[in-house]
């Protein structure tokens, strides 16, 4: 072949090989933000601060939470939705945002099932059923005979209508065919604090709210709303376990790309925080503070989050539960 006619061949082969080489990208190339859709301080914004300081490490670029509280959540989701999907923008939040507003607001400035990309889910944490050492009550037997022999009338805290730990009770009393008195309280602290002084007789807030009480003696834990028992607390039966079985329910926190986010900036960024919440030094400070590391893959959050928002709606339909 001549010289000339080869380099022709060389030249039209380039694309073919350039195409068949798997996708790259060079994101991130600029500081990346974080909306967190809630106060400094919690369990939502715990996560989100751990993934940006991994992240930042592994990736090699400034990663910056956002603290956009306000509206259960809404305003900082309805910021995200409206972002350019092009990965400088992200958000981490509870369940609330993506499984159960959106069933208890009238509106709310996105669609949790179309407007996000999902990435992963960092981390999750069950509920746990507790009371005060006083109770007489001190068994899921012993809880549900109370609740029968006086309906309606055994209070059961919670740190607000629609909350993880209001829905949770709810799930209980649909699932062991009972009822008791919701009394919602502006926020968890206020919740727990009437709970250690006895102005009300139950709760089942999240595990971390409330680990370092039920340490001290200061409540008792009764069971945990997982699908298997706490390594934190081994010694406390789940809810299925102790009989009532359909009440599982985890609180987790999950890191979403506004839609439409390039698939290999989604992958590349699924994969970096994968990593750093399996990271040993991570899963241990986790650990210390009663979260469970999940780290599951954008398809089994996608997957995940479907399956919740169904669920939820279910529940709040049939138990009419608004966030009044």
């Amino acid at each position: 072949m001549p010289l000339n006619n080869l380099i022709k061949a060389l030249l039209c082969a380039l694309p073919l090989a350039a195409a068949a080489q798997p996708a790259t990208t060079t994101w991130p190339e600029r500081a990346v933000t974080i909306i967190v859709p809630f106060p400094a301080g919690g369990s939502t914004d715990m996560a989100g601060r751990t993934l940006a300081q991994g992240l930042q490490e592994k990736l090699h670029q400034t990663f910056v939470v956002d603290n956009r509280a306000g509206a259960t959540g809404t305003i900082g989701a309805g910021l995200v939705k409206r972002a350019a999907p092009d990965g400088y923008t992200l958000m981490v939040s509870s369940l609330a945002t993506y499984v159960i507003t959106p069933h208890l607001l009238k509106t709310v400035p996105y669609d949790a099932l179309k407007d996000f990309d999902y990435i992963s889910i960092p981390v999750q944490a069950p509920n746990v059923l507790v009371t005060t050492p006083t109770q007489s009550a001190r068994t899921v037997a012993d809880v549900v005979a109370l609740l029968k022999k006086t309906p309606d009338k055994v209070t059961f805290a919670s740190s607000g209508n629609g909350a993880s730990d209001h829905l949770a009770a709810e799930l209980f009393w649909q699932q062991s065919g009972t009822q008791g008195l919701h009394v919602p309280y502006k926020g968890g602290a206020p919740a727990i604090n009437d709970l250690l002084g006895g102005q009300v007789e139950f709760s089942f807030p999240n595990i971390n709210a409330v680990l370092p009480y039920i340490r001290a003696g200061k409540l008792r834990a009764i069971a945990v709303t997982g699908t298997a028992r706490s390594a934190l607390l081994p010694d406390v039966p789940t809810l299925a376990e102790a009989g009532v079985k359909g009440a599982e329910i985890y609180s987790w926190q999950g890191l979403v790309a506004p839609k439409g986010l390039p698939p290999a900036v989604r992958r590349k960024l699924s994969d970096a925080a994968i990593a750093v919440m399996k990271d040993p030094v991570v899963q241990k400070r986790m650990a210390e503070q009663g979260l469970e590391v999940v780290a599951n893959t954008p398809e089994e959050f996608t997957a995940y989050q479907a399956k919740e928002f169904e669920r939820w709606k279910q529940l709040i339909v049939a138990r009419k539960i608004t966030i009044d």
